[in-house]
């Protein structure tokens, strides 16, 4: 698929991070023991590319976790056989570059996404993740029209099968230069454009942290437009402990009082040595 070029980009870009891992949690089980259920826990496989898939499944398993971001069609056999729910599908469009505000890009698109739909709804999955692109020296609203106008022509399709296209929010100052769908506000009024309940924005905390902050206040604000969270330490994008800025029992607690009942998915990048115990209090974190 297309986005693993970008997947595979950011996870060697971070491997000396990981290699040079601090200290891990001490103890050696990694079960959570009884989650709360309050909050529907999932993580991103890119963070964890580095443990066999068959065996990373093992391991949620033993976590007693369900669902997995960022996955394709090739993962989820697999992943069913586990037990694994696909909680933020892919399979479709030109990676995070190359997104719905060009134009010239939306026969390829649509195309794309029109094949994928039907097999995500046929899977048993909901979510579907899209991209705004770079601009590129392109205006804002310009970029706006530009992404609806695409992404309405595949909405019926999406509406029919009950998929849930989702366009994520990313940071353009330390990890995305130049990409478009970087504040909640421009997002949001992408959904008010677009008009459809099966749109919605894919609420990156670690990316919104850097690039507007005031987290709580916007979930509160805006959540109707946020399908979907994942979450992340800021700054570095590690864990998600005392190590960095962000309080994630009160931003779990903001979430949750909305009546959101889909998923966040831990999107840090281990450091530690043991990564699954790094996953493990990452979850533990945010099960309030």
């Amino acid at each position: 698929m297309k986005r693993r070029t970008f997947i595979g980009s950011s996870v060697a870009a971070t491997v000396g991070l990981v290699s040079t891992a601090g200290v891990a949690m001490e103890g050696k089980s990694t079960t959570t023991g009884n989650l709360k259920g309050n909050i529907n826990h999932s993580v991103c496989r890119w963070c964890y590319s580095k443990i066999p898939m068959e065996d990373f499944l093992q391991s949620l398993n033993e976590l007693g976790l369900t669902a997995m971001d960022l996955t394709g069609p090739e993962d989820w056999p697999l992943m069913k056989k586990y037990g694994i729910h696909a909680s933020m599908c892919w399979g479709a469009g030109l990676g995070i570059d190359k997104g719905w505000n060009d134009p010239e890009l939306h026969e390829e698109l649509i195309k794309d996404y029109l094949q994928i739909i039907p097999k995500v709804a046929e899977s048993g999955y909901t979510n579907l993740i899209c991209f705004s692109g770079n601009r590129n020296g392109m205006n804002d609203k310009v970029g706006l029209k530009n992404c609806a106008d695409g992404l309405k022509q595949i909405m019926p399709l999406a509406e029919k099968h009950g998929v849930v296209i989702q366009m994520e929010l990313l940071n353009s100052k330390v990890d995305h230069k130049d990409y478009m769908c970087d504040h909640a506000e421009w997002g949001v009024a992408l959904c008010k454009e677009i008009g459809s309940e099966n749109f919605k924005l894919l609420y990156d905390i670690y990316h919104m942290q850097i690039m507007e902050g005031d987290i709580i206040r916007t979930i509160q604000e805006h959540h109707p437009y946020f399908g979907h969270y994942h979450t992340g330490g800021n700054p570095g994008r590690h864990e998600i402990d005392e190590t960095q800025e962000l309080y994630y029992p009160a931003i779990m607690k903001a979430i949750l009082e909305t009546g959101f009942k889909g998923h966040v998915a831990q999107e840090f990048i281990p450091t530690w040595e043991d990564p699954i115990a790094a996953l493990k209090q990452g979850v533990t974190i945010c099960d309030i």
